[in-house]
């Protein structure tokens, strides 16, 4: 029975990731849909902690309520709420079902109900399903008794993130300080390369230490410096940017330190500077490499006593700021040839921390694309915008000189080119791989037009058998209405195996 599943994983000793992932794993079966999401509500956006039965790039998803009328009544009732068949308002999931692979279909069937923990609300859980009349009555009233359960679960989970976060000696709940600072500057992702990243920089954040990032253009390196001063003591303090590339080397020094009235034409009045503006927080120095060698040695000096001094004043001041920055050159060339100062670059790398590029992640972007075809959804006015499989295959495939920065101005560019290719804003618009523009297209994916089956060439051969595999899985299932019996009878796979290999490709 469900409630005896449900009740088996409260009490057994299991990751929460891996609690929830079950959870939802297990209302999608017993409830026989598409799809299960558990979404958390975060200041107006719900984002999604564990879901089932969807594309990957879904989990990368950022649903902002107001545009999503299905998830705001949902959230506006404390009883299950159901839309009929023929509802007109968008499904957040239209497109995004894995049991189609390569449709656009629309979700025909949808319930779901608000989670509340201690009296607030703490977000939702959907069901989705293709076709229409899929839940029942009875199966709206199971869902209202199974919430219970599922508040458990997710009450279970916090408490264990509180604790971990009190050993640690950091902020249980972090949101209260940058809330919406903290959903635009938020880190996407579930690589093993980055969750090692925030590990280390959660670690080195409970010091003073300063903190150099390295890493190519594009990475990423002010979300990560964010990610430290968040999880900091100093996060109730402010965090202060400072692109050094564009600072003008006679404005330099006033812009970190200040200066007085007079100090120079055009000071017509006393202003502070940078450190002073961060004083008890984080100052950012974004492509420190840039740095006049001038600025340097007073840099050093606030790095040594924290002590500045405004430009045109006698009178030295006391700072308490921690300082991070960031780099994509190579500062120990630098220091050789004369460019950087030997002793700044040591105190600036007290700990180096590099960030690895985009095409050390590949599990990152299918996450990462959904986050930006949401947010290109979102300006467009679309009713729904996804991939092609074969656009998936071309974002995994190519080799990303400008990393992050690139992934959002490809998957920008393809929404808008689907537009003026003439897609309907009131469709799924869906982004093939020759809307995305990219070297590898051609050379890594054509169709053979007998049975339409991707031909995989100039890209590892792992990559390409994985990709064959998830393409034969998905149709076997989509020729058997979702049958994962009759598609590994087809698959001639034993039906245990077949689940276990749908798992390790992400299908399931």
């Amino acid at each position: 029975m469900l409630e005896e599943s449900l009740i088996a994983d409260l009490v057994t000793d299991l990751p929460a990731a891996v609690r929830l992932q079950r959870l939802v794993s297990t209302l999608r079966s017993h409830f026989s849909c598409g799809a299960v999401g558990l979404l958390r509500l975060e200041h107006d956006v719900l984002k999604p902690v564990a879901l089932h039965g969807l594309v990957r790039e879904a989990q990368g998803r950022r649903f902002v309520v107001a545009q999503h009328p299905r998830l705001a009544a949902i959230l506006a009732s404390r009883n299950p709420v159901r839309f009929e068949p023929e509802s007109e308002l968008p499904d957040p999931y239209d497109g995004l079902l894995a049991e189609q692979p390569g449709q656009a279909l629309p979700v025909h069937d949808c319930m779901g109900i608000a989670l509340y923990i201690e009296g607030r609300c703490w977000g939702v859980i959907t069901l989705d399903a293709l076709q229409a009349g899929s839940f029942s009555q009875a199966a709206i009233y199971e869902l209202q008794r199974y919430s219970l359960l599922v508040e458990a679960a997710v009450r279970m989970t916090e408490l264990e993130q509180a604790n971990r976060a009190l050993r640690l000696n950091h902020h249980a709940d972090e949101q209260q300080y940058e809330p919406a600072a903290k959903q635009r500057y938020e880190l996407i992702g579930q690589s093993k390369a980055l969750q090692q990243i925030l590990q280390e920089l959660t670690v080195v954040a409970s010091s003073d230490l300063p903190v150099l990032l390295l890493g190519e253009t594009g990475v990423g390196k002010e979300l990560f410096a964010r990610h430290l001063h968040r999880s900091s003591a100093r996060a109730t303090k402010p965090m202060i940017y400072i692109n050094c590339a564009a600072l003008p080397e006679n404005l330099a020094e006033s812009e970190l330190f200040g200066h007085n009235k007079g100090a120079f034409s055009g000071a017509h009045s006393e202003r502070a500077g940078r450190f002073e503006a961060a004083d008890g927080g984080t100052l950012f120095l974004d492509e420190v490499g840039e740095l006049p060698l001038s600025v340097q040695a007073k840099l050093l000096r606030v790095l040594q006593d924290g002590e500045i001094q405004r430009l045109g004043s006698d009178k030295t001041r006391q700072v308490n700021v921690r300082l991070v920055a960031a780099t994509n050159r190579d500062l120990k060339q630098q220091v050789k040839c004369g460019e950087f100062r030997a002793d700044l670059y040591h105190r600036l790398s007290v700990y180096p921390l590099p960030i690895p590029p985009l095409r050390e992640r590949p599990d990152d972007i299918p996450l990462l694309a959904g986050h930006f075809l949401e947010l290109n959804r979102s300006r467009l006015g679309l009713r729904a915008l996804r991939l092609s499989s074969d656009a998936e295959l071309a974002l995994l495939s190519y080799d990303w000189p400008g990393n992050v920065r690139e992934l959002e101005h490809v998957i920008s560019r393809a929404a808008i080119k689907a537009l003026s290719h003439g897609a309907s804003r009131t469709d799924i618009v869906t982004l093939g791989a020759v809307l995305l523009d990219l070297d590898t297209v051609p050379a890594a994916i054509t169709h053979n037009e007998t049975n339409d089956v991707l031909q995989l060439s100039a890209i590892p051969l792992k990559q390409a058998v994985n990709q064959l595999q998830r393409q034969m899985i998905q149709q076997a299932i989509s020729q058997h209405n979702g049958s994962w019996s009759l598609a590994a009878r087809q698959l001639e796979l034993d039906p245990s195996n077949l689940h276990k290999l749908a798992q390790r490709l992400g299908l399931k």
